[in-house]
């Protein structure tokens, strides 16, 4: 698999648009990424059921980047609430361990596909209807905050995404301003990340079959390129957070997130 100038553009086209999306919305790209990485693998001749684990390994460690990006935006305005951060990542790094390590190594690729396509549905949903919270509800305790990071962590790993897509709506549900709930989103998304990342690259050694330029299944030609583009865009992202209402994109992106957890739903469905 070589760097055809083909393959350049939709590995930068990609990491453009879901670096831009990180830091408007705190989320890591990977509801985004995975179907798009699926479809690109698959077309280059890899065997649906790995394309669907490489996709979701490749998608979360590009987070690493973008989540390093998007975040020094968001702490320059004093928007990240690192007290939350140090009481989530602890959880967040066993369930990201547990999940990447453990449970996606045992699930097949079509599990995986259909899993994704309902958790993304939900998320939509929660975004598209953007409850609000009681107003005396508040973060829980420290106990409390490493029981939820755990389940950011764990479902992160099985769909390759960032955690924003719970860990945001944790936060508003609990009362963190949303500004501040996309800022801290982005800075979890490092561990999360980084834990995940170790867990497929040991769960992917001798996987049969893997395409040239990966390890464990981690695919580095798209990490590489998807990386630096959405390095470059996510400051961007953060940037327009400030100054846009966020809340009717918000609506938007989720009526795209419906589409993508249809075509994931169909991969996932007829490869049972």
């Amino acid at each position: 698999m070589t760097f055809e100038p083909l393959l350049v553009i939709q590995l930068a086209l990609l990491g453009i648009g879901t670096g831009f999306l990180a830091g408007l919305l705190g989320i890591g790209g990977g509801m985004l990424m995975v179907p798009f990485i699926t479809i690109i693998l698959a077309n280059r001749g890899v065997a649906p059921d790995l394309a669907v684990k490489m996709a979701i390994a490749t998608s979360m460690a590009t987070i690493i980047f973008t989540s390093i990006s998007s975040v020094q935006a968001h702490h320059k305005r004093g928007a990240v609430r690192w007290d939350i951060v140090k009481r989530l990542a602890p959880g967040i790094v066993l369930g990201s361990i547990i999940g990447s390590l453990g449970v996606f190594a045992l699930l097949k690729g079509s599990h995986l596909a259909i899993f994704f396509g309902l958790f993304v549905s939900f998320s939509a949903t929660q975004m598209f209807l953007d409850k609000k919270p009681k107003p005396t509800r508040q973060m829980p305790g420290s106990a409390g905050q490493f029981a939820a990071g755990s389940v950011i962590g764990f479902l992160s790993g099985l769909v390759g995404a960032g955690g924003g897509f719970i860990s945001v709506p944790f936060m508003t549900w609990c009362n963190v301003a949303i500004h501040n709930a996309v800022a801290t989103s982005a800075a979890l998304g490092f561990p999360i990340a980084v834990a995940n990342v170790v867990g497929y690259v040991i769960s992917g050694q001798g996987v049969q079959d893997l395409p040239v330029g990966s390890v464990g299944y981690i695919w580095l030609p798209g990490l590489v390129v998807i990386a630096v583009a959405s390095f470059l865009t996510a400051p961007l992202g953060a940037k327009a957070a400030h100054n846009l209402p966020v809340s009717k994109l918000k609506r938007v992106f989720a009526s795209i997130l419906y589409v993508l957890a249809a075509y994931m739903l169909y991969k996932g469905l007829s490869s049972l």
